[in-house]
């Protein structure tokens, strides 16, 4: 059986990765506000007000991470769907639990 990995998660990951080597607190803040908005993508939420207390390049890379995530998610409904058309195989509704694993809310 194949394993899809999540890009998204993938990428929170890598953004988790890079804060733990990160030499100051502003590197950790920003790697820590990217992998805080690819996870709020993820779970279809915006904390951009949050983070709009913050100093501009916190909130830059908060927002870098809701679009790149959010983008990723359209991605692969995309692909979904893509892949339903080509094989002809019907596109079910929303379950709950694949849902959330993929990313997607529809």
């Amino acid at each position: 059986m194949k394993r899809e990995t999540n890009p998204i998660i993938v990428r929170i990951e890598w953004c988790q990765r890079q804060s733990a080597q990160a030499r100051t607190e502003p590197e950790v803040d920003e790697w820590s506000a990217e992998a805080d908005g690819l996870q709020d993508a993820l779970m279809n939420s915006d904390h951009t007000d949050t983070y709009r207390q913050c100093p501009p390049e916190i909130l830059r890379r908060y927002v870098l991470g809701l679009q790149d995530g959010t983008a990723l998610r359209q991605a692969a409904r995309m692909q979904r769907m893509i892949h339903a058309a080509a094989t002809e195989t019907p596109q079910q509704g929303p379950r709950i639990g694949k849902d959330i694993l993929l990313g997607d809310d529809q």
